[in-house]
């Protein structure tokens, strides 16, 4: 009796649940959350090293939520003036903002502030390079295509976004190299046409530095500008959870199967390794590599400026619009058009839309409607991939242009041949480099062809009986040959004939001609090498 009491009495204690399984049972009846984890903790992610850029912009934007919360517990955006009397004897004496004195304190006097500073100085450059580099890897192998294209809106306001956030950023400790760029941005407002003066006014207050640009900068950089940003990373990552992730081609992947790994645990354990990656590294960077040190520029005076004063380098591109361009001026209706700033100015955001709106563009001249979760390798898409690298060409020639005077000093040239580089490497560089890039896509296509159908060079020469020397190609496996053939070819959109069966003359619309020139231009004959047919690679199988 005893005993089988006792086992009873045990046998309850199993069965009644735990604190914790209690706890879960409560949160699943209220937030479904054991039917939400069941479907996705199990999701299959595949394996790629270019999917890790995507987790360097997640985990480096974490990094400045938690280096900025810091930041701000000790930064105050005042424009009210002081004289400074801290650690850093050199500015003794000087008459600065309380935003550039506090700067001060956080570099001298808090614990830990300098590294922090500096952490988030670096975070937020590789957080703005992660995100082109990120979009990049996408543009490039068509991961945009239907039905990511809302996907892709949110990645490019991101990257917008960011660029806006680190020039507020950067602007905030009200140094000389800081103010320098602010006196930039207030030009090129000032150019605007018409509404240009109110505008400027109004952001700062006045004139120029004014007395409000500090404080209202602060609750844009600290609360408006991440708290968007971090609604879009959360949407986002919803929307890549929502949609099968996508995946290079290979044996076994197609539009409806996805080879790879669990998200929970090998996924989420690899996520979780990499964060402490990146932070680390950026600790590292923050610890060793100096940057802005706000110091030795001293505070801002509207009298003086940096020399080779150079904005963080993801607006070197605006800058260097602005320098190479002729200052062209015209005097209409008592106005005077700076259209030497202001046709730069334009041309900034312009050139950034064009890339946002890429997708459907693309999707309007092919028509393609179909759902597509294979990506495609950049080289069976020429045109596209030329118009990536043309894109990036631009950028950097005008990377050179914004610090035209740096480039000139280091190497020993006249700051005049730099423009006039910059100038027609503007208009003939992008040009160049499409027509390079597409040809090597070719070339590569042409690679690919003859391996599928004679196979990879092994370099061992035979001789033939008839005294003939060849190499020997040994073939390559099923699953090689499927990855190099997996992508479609479709034909590019015609309007077709312009007369009906009935003699009578179809109606064509300058749009339908624009598209169907487009997407000659893209997907025709010349865009592309035929892959090698079934029958093709029999007949030359069998003649071995």
């Amino acid at each position: 009796m005893d005993g089988a009491g006792s086992v009873n009495t045990a046998a309850g204690r199993r069965s009644s649940p735990g604190r914790g399984e209690r706890l879960a049972d409560w949160a699943d009846g209220r937030l479904g959350l054991y039917s939400l984890a069941k479907a996705n903790m199990r999701k299959v992610f595949p394996d790629h090293w270019s999917f890790m850029l995507g987790e360097v912009c997640l985990y480096s934007f974490a990094v400045l939520i938690l280096t900025g919360v810091y930041l701000t517990l000790f930064f105050e955006p005042s424009s009210v003036e002081v004289v400074y009397e801290g650690s850093y004897t050199p500015l003794n004496g000087i008459v600065m903002t309380r935003a550039f004195e506090s700067t001060l304190e956080i570099s001298f006097d808090v614990r830990g502030g300098l590294l922090i500073r500096q952490i988030h100085h670096w975070a937020a450059l590789v957080f703005v390079a992660g995100m082109l580099v990120h979009m990049m890897r996408v543009f490039f192998t068509g991961a945009y295509r239907k039905p990511r294209e809302l996907n892709w809106v949110f990645g490019w306001t991101l990257l917008m976004l960011g660029i806006i956030t680190g020039l507020t950023g950067y602007s905030l400790p009200d140094d000389l190299l800081s103010g320098t760029g602010l006196r930039f941005a207030q030009g090129a407002i000032l150019s605007i046409p018409v509404v240009g003066t109110y505008v400027a006014f109004f952001l700062f207050g006045g004139e120029f530095p004014g007395d409000d640009i500090i404080s209202r900068l602060f609750p844009i950089h600290v609360l408006l500008l991440p708290g968007i940003m971090l609604g879009l990373v959360v949407a986002h990552l919803i929307l890549v959870f929502y949609h099968k992730h996508t995946q290079y081609p290979g044996p076994g992947r197609d539009e409806k199967s996805v080879v790879g790994m669990p998200f929970l645990p090998v996924y989420m354990a690899k996520a979780g390794g990499f964060f402490f990656l990146v932070f680390g590294v950026l600790a590292i960077i923050g610890g060793l590599a100096q940057i802005n040190p706000v110091w030795a520029f001293g505070p801002y005076r509207a009298d003086l400026v940096t020399t080779g004063a150079q904005p963080d380098w993801y607006l070197g591109f605006s800058e260097g619009l602005i320098r190479v361009m002729p200052g062209w001026e015209i005097d209409l209706g008592g106005h005077t058009l700076v259209l030497g700033v202001f046709i730069p100015f334009a041309l900034f955001p312009l050139i950034l839309a064009a890339i946002g709106v890429y997708p459907f563009v693309e999707a309007w001249i092919t028509g393609d409607r179909r759902e597509h979760h294979i990506l495609e390798r950049p080289r069976n898409a020429p045109v596209r991939t030329g118009l990536g690298v043309a894109w990036l060409t631009l950028y950097v020639v005008c990377l050179i242009g914004g610090g035209n005077d740096i480039v000139a000093t280091y190497l020993h040239l006249s700051i005049n041949t730099i423009t006039w580089f910059v100038r027609i490497a503007f208009f003939l560089g992008p040009v160049l480099a499409f027509v390079v890039t597409k040809r090597i896509c070719l070339g590569l296509q042409r690679r690919d062809r003859d391996k599928v159908l004679h196979g990879r060079e092994t370099g061992t020469i035979k001789r033939l009986p008839h005294g003939e020397y060849i190499e020997v190609h040994a073939p390559l496996t099923q699953a090689q040959r499927h990855t190099l053939t997996q992508h479609d070819q479709p034909p590019p959109y015609e309007i077709g004939p312009r007369v009906d069966a009935g003699g009578v003359r179809r109606p064509v619309t300058v749009s339908q001609r624009v598209r169907e020139r487009l997407a000659r231009a893209m997907f025709g004959p010349g865009s592309h090498i035929p892959k090698p047919t079934p029958e093709e690679y029999r007949e030359i199988t069998r003649g071995h």
